[in-house]
């Protein structure tokens, strides 16, 4: 049996945190210790979870004191440190509700997820987990978790999974948000928040949590980039004239939302040519072979010179941004990537136009954009819903590109969305204060979560 001492040793980040809970119940790791190995079944659904579960993977390697088997659902950074998938993670993508109305594919699509909810509940109780995580996509991963606790209940385990959510439910932007977190303690027993405050609102509503920090927080390179830096060297790595003027665009991540922005996009860049008449694209490639495809596909009536920026290299992706002047880019998480790469940015979003009235109606906060939401203040351009025509598009960015006072507030803006991102340095820090080896290099997102999981002792 591992020794608490031995635990405290190697969780100096939250050894006083959860000192209470080993009094009464064994740490995750310490009943791991049993079995000689800790088994986490992990399931992501798009792209942004497959990174954020990738590095939480990873910094559970390096902390552990014990052997680790993964098991789960993911995409190709996951499978990298070991995951080996049940299927693709792209069968669990999906937009909004409203997307697939119209047509058959709505029933033809939840019939398909039902399956393999089934397949993945059964996976995980084969599995034998000691720990379950779900990253995002929420849909999915609480369907997952409920259903798998209610498995536990019937079966009467005394040693039960503890279950892990990996960002919080976007409660805070929709009317009557807050009043369904207390539902969630029923099957999850403790959430990772990525943003200030979350914590504090799901304590209340009876879920246990950790602010944790963004993950973009993770990636040196968005630490180290500056806007212009090194942007001769940067235009020869990518044979670009001296005298281009550089977007990059960053259409999505699912192949539903690429197919509808793609298009408004490249209309957006034919009226751009006149006043930059030596305009150059940077696309931005998320990792899904779908996604690929289309953008291949797409690529010969594109207006203007461009070059593709596949997934997978955060150095190659943060080169692209030193050498543009500007970006645009659909909602997403991508706004605060663009934020802390301090690029001037253009937000940009349409779905089906239910889901929009739907979005209008719930939604609680007049910004959809992170940085926007987080700062309380119009910093990025948006250009939501109706509004995100070609037209606009090309007068916003035209602005963005000649306006330097416009430019220069995104920019000084980044320096405070980086602290509010931050644990340690937004509102947070007095609870983290207490640990004297926590310094700058040694914190990340990823090993504050990992450090809470093994840490962790249910209550």
């Amino acid at each position: 049996m591992l020794r608490v001492s031995k635990i405290k040793l190697c969780f100096p980040l939250l050894t006083r945190r959860f000192a209470s809970f080993k009094a009464r119940k064994k740490s995750v790791i310490e009943k791991a210790a049993v079995d000689g190995e800790l088994r986490v079944f992990i399931v992501a659904g798009e792209v942004s979870g497959d990174n954020i579960g990738s590095r939480l993977m990873c910094s559970l390697k390096k902390l552990s004191p014990l052997p680790l088997r993964f098991h789960g659902v993911g995409g190709s950074m996951m499978c990298k440190q070991g995951l080996t998938s049940l299927f693709p993670m792209e069968d669990l993508a999906v937009m909004g509700l409203w997307e697939l109305l119209p047509h058959l594919y709505k029933f033809l699509y939840f019939l398909r997820l039902q399956v393999k909810l089934k397949e993945t509940i059964d996976a995980a109780a084969m599995f034998k987990p000691h720990v379950v995580v779900t990253v995002d996509s929420k849909g999915f991963s609480f369907r997952l978790l409920k259903l798998l606790r209610a498995r536990y209940n019937q079966q009467h385990l005394e040693n039960s999974p503890v279950h892990f959510h990996y960002v919080a439910p976007s409660f805070w932007a929709w009317k009557g948000g807050e009043s369904r977190l207390g539902g969630l303690s029923e099957f999850v027993d403790h959430l990772f928040c990525i943003l200030p405050n979350e914590e504090r609102v799901c304590r209340e509503h009876g879920v246990e949590a950790t602010f944790v920090g963004h993950p973009l927080l993770e990636d040196s390179s968005v630490r180290t980039c500056k806007p212009q830096e090194s942007k001769l060297e940067g235009l020869s790595k990518y044979s670009l004239p001296s005298d281009s003027t550089v977007i990059s665009v960053l259409p999505g991540s699912r192949l539903q939302e690429v197919e509808r922005m793609l298009p408004i996009f490249s209309k957006a860049m034919k009226l751009l040519q006149d006043p930059f008449p030596n305009l150059l694209t940077l696309i931005h490639v998320a990792s899904n072979c779908q996604v690929d495809h289309y953008i291949g596909k797409s690529l010969h009536r594109w207006p203007v010179p461009a070059i593709l920026v596949p997934s997978g290299s955060n150095q190659l992706k943060y080169d692209a941004f030193g050498v543009s002047q500007a970006a645009l880019c659909t909602s997403g998480t991508v706004a605060v990537e663009l934020q802390l790469a301090r690029l001037p940015s253009l937000v940009a979003y349409r779905a089906h136009f239910l889901t929009e009235l739907f979005i209008r109606y719930k939604a609680k906060i007049p910004c959809i954009s992170l940085p926007n939401i987080l700062l309380d203040s119009p910093i990025i351009p948006e250009a939501l819903f109706r509004a995100c025509n070609p037209s606009n598009l090309a007068l916003i960015l035209e602005r963005l590109l000649l306006d330097e006072e416009m430019r220069e507030k995104q920019i000084v803006a980044a320096e405070k969305l980086a602290r509010l991102l931050h644990p340690l340095e937004s509102g947070m820090s007095s609870k983290l204060v207490h640990y004297s080896d926590l310094d700058s290099h040694r914190y990340t997102p990823s090993n504050l979560a990992a450090s809470t999981i093994l840490s962790y002792a249910k209550r």
